[in-house]
């Protein structure tokens, strides 16, 4: 059978730069397998696969695959796909909303155009959970090819999840973050050590005055990629947690941006917006462009 594909960069408003994604428009007919087997394949951070709605109040069902396993939620493949959606017309030029099943419940999109363009998509996220602080500082640093000195002294390393966890590391600049590196004997001895089988999403935050919030870096060999250029699942993850660490505040908390994928040669940009009602975060939004860089087919 032939199956077509679109090929977005996702997160960047410039070809060949931001989070590769494969959107298979018709993913009808394919075994859970056969998915896999192709995300494989594409070797892509992510590949999407559309099917019809299976759930009241959803537009589309969508499944995620990394090369190595099948993902619940996932930020990149939610906008980069959005954005195929609309170039297909499934999305109508206009439409102000559009709602994703995905393994986690019903995902919405909040969409903004530009005449009969779609410029920016919004992803509405879980509410975040906040797991346990860890304090194997060593171990977590020698994951990422650093030493414990290079970890932020007075933040946690914490995992946090708004839909997809992930063990959220704050460095203290940003030569630390990109002299990082993945370690996976370090990674399975933290796994076998500590019982930490996660991704590490590893940041600085960038001094006042620069048109980011936080520089960053996602390791997860874990899920079939050593480094991932874009990680939306992870930036709004990251945005509850430099508002829950007093690191951002006010009206910027609204407009968060974090830089990620600059150390691959594949500058991406995230935006974040966190709502708090006192202490309490109550909406969680990643927002970014995409861009069509090609299409093809698979004969499988």
């Amino acid at each position: 059978m032939s199956l077509s594909f679109l090929h977005y960069d996702v997160f960047t408003d410039e070809a060949l730069e931001g989070n590769q994604l494969a959107v298979f428009l018709d993913g009808g007919g394919l075994s859970t397998e056969r998915m896999q087997a192709i995300a494989r394949e594409m070797n892509f951070s992510e590949s999407t696969f559309i099917l019809p709605s299976e759930a009241a109040g959803t537009d589309v069902r969508m499944r995620i695959f990394t090369p190595g396993n099948e993902l619940p939620m996932a930020g990149h493949p939610t906008i980069g796909s959005t954005f195929a959606l609309a170039h297909t017309g499934v999305i109508r030029t206009g439409q102000s909303r559009f709602v994703f099943g995905l393994g986690v419940g019903p995902v919405p999109v909040d969409l903004e155009w530009e005449g009969t363009r779609l410029r920016f998509a919004w992803m509405t996220q879980l509410k975040p959970v906040f797991g346990p602080v860890v304090d194997a500082r060593e171990a977590v640093a020698a994951a990422i090819g650093l030493g414990a000195a290079d970890v932020a002294p007075d933040l946690p390393i914490q995992q946090v999840t708004t839909g997809l966890p992930f063990l959220f590391v704050p460095l203290r600049s940003r030569d630390a973050v990109d002299r990082a590196s993945c370690d996976v004997s370090a990674f399975r001895r933290l796994k076998s050590s500590h019982g930490i089988d996660l991704g590490i999403f590893q940041f600085a935050v960038v001094p006042p005055g620069s048109p980011e919030t936080a520089y960053s870096r996602m390791f997860a060999p874990g899920f079939g990629m050593v480094e991932d250029p874009a990680t939306g699942s992870a930036s709004g993850a990251l945005g509850c947690y430099l508002v829950r660490h007093r690191l951002v505040t006010g009206v910027a908390s609204h407009r968060m941006v974090s830089l990620q994928g600059v150390a691959m040669g594949r500058p991406s940009r995230i935006h974040i917006a966190i709502d708090s009602r006192g202490d309490e975060i109550v909406s969680v939004k990643v927002g970014g462009s995409s861009v069509l860089v090609a299409r093809g087919e698979f004969l499988v």
